[in-house]
């Protein structure tokens, strides 16, 4: 009954009141998911001829499940915020997933290169919900009138699928969008959020190897024009954010497997308060 409560309720954060007409992934689907994910083991696609519908389901009872290994969900994420992305998984709009208490990591964190099954890293940012009133946001600037921080953010998905199983927009959805790890840098307050607004859309985010090989280096703007439009999105598919929520908003660049980090990786914020970076190890 717990678990049944639990995952009527994430369903409903995830916006699928009608859970019950979806065609969820079985409880021995879920199980084997799991065994394998927390394993780094190449696994079967979850919903891999569903719709979407039964993909957002399936990631409700998958967190369920995960929650005892990867921590409560404690926020959310958008995934394929670009228009290469979107192409490449078949999609024309980004997908939705959740972020896990467990997988956040400090600035600095070493971490195995292998910490997943199919293992790729990217610069990313985090929001942290300030108040309630963020649902009622239909511009960025008024998204960030109610966003208390920004955090650089490097996350450290696994991709998970076996060689050959289908890697969708449905099969990402339906397993989180593959959320494992993620390096959280040193909040920075938003005391102005007018100004805030106009810097996240502004800068500069360069993602580079532990080298200094700069990897990827692209506008704020190339996260769906402004990286507070990724809340508007989520909170346009029925997602109700908390105060205290994190909000991934998506991959500035591409995704980038361990072995191009040469031994980590930065990303760095250039137009953000102090130019802030953040930085992995990969052992």
């Amino acid at each position: 009954m717990k678990n049944l409560t639990r995952l009527t309720i994430l369903a409903g954060a995830l916006g699928l009141g009608g859970m019950a007409a979806a065609d969820c992934a079985s409880d021995d689907e879920i199980a084997a998911f799991v065994a394998d994910y927390m394993a780094n083991t190449p696994t079967r696609a979850l919903a891999a001829e569903g719709s979407m519908e039964d993909a957002v389901c399936t990631q409700a009872k998958l967190a369920a499940a995960l929650a005892p290994e990867m921590g409560p969900v404690i926020g959310y994420k958008a995934g394929l915020t670009s228009k290469p992305a979107q192409d490449a998984f078949g999609v024309s709009e980004p997908v939705q997933g959740v972020l896990y208490e467990k997988m956040m990591l400090p600035d600095g964190a070493e971490v195995p290169a292998a910490w997943g099954a199919r293992p790729v890293f990217e610069a990313d940012l985090i929001l942290v919900v300030g108040d309630a009133a963020i649902n009622d946001a239909t511009t960025t600037g008024e998204v960030m009138a109610h966003v208390s921080a920004v955090h650089p953010f490097i996350e450290l998905p696994d991709l998970a699928y076996a060689e050959g199983e289908p890697l969708t927009g449905v099969t990402l959805t339906a397993m989180g969008v593959a959320p494992k790890l993620g390096v959280l840098g040193a909040a920075i307050p938003v005391t102005d959020a007018a100004a805030m607004d106009a810097a996240l859309g502004a800068m500069q985010v360069t993602l580079s190897a532990a080298d200094g090989e700069v990897l990827a280096q692209v506008p704020g703007a190339a996260v769906l024009g402004h990286p507070a439009n990724s809340v508007l999105w989520l909170i346009s598919k029925g997602i109700e954010m908390k105060p205290g929520e994190l909000i991934s908003v998506g991959s500035f660049g591409p995704l980038v497997p361990p072995a191009k980090g040469k031994g980590g990786a930065t990303a760095t914020y250039t137009g953000l308060p102090g130019d802030p970076s953040v930085s992995v190890t990969f052992k």
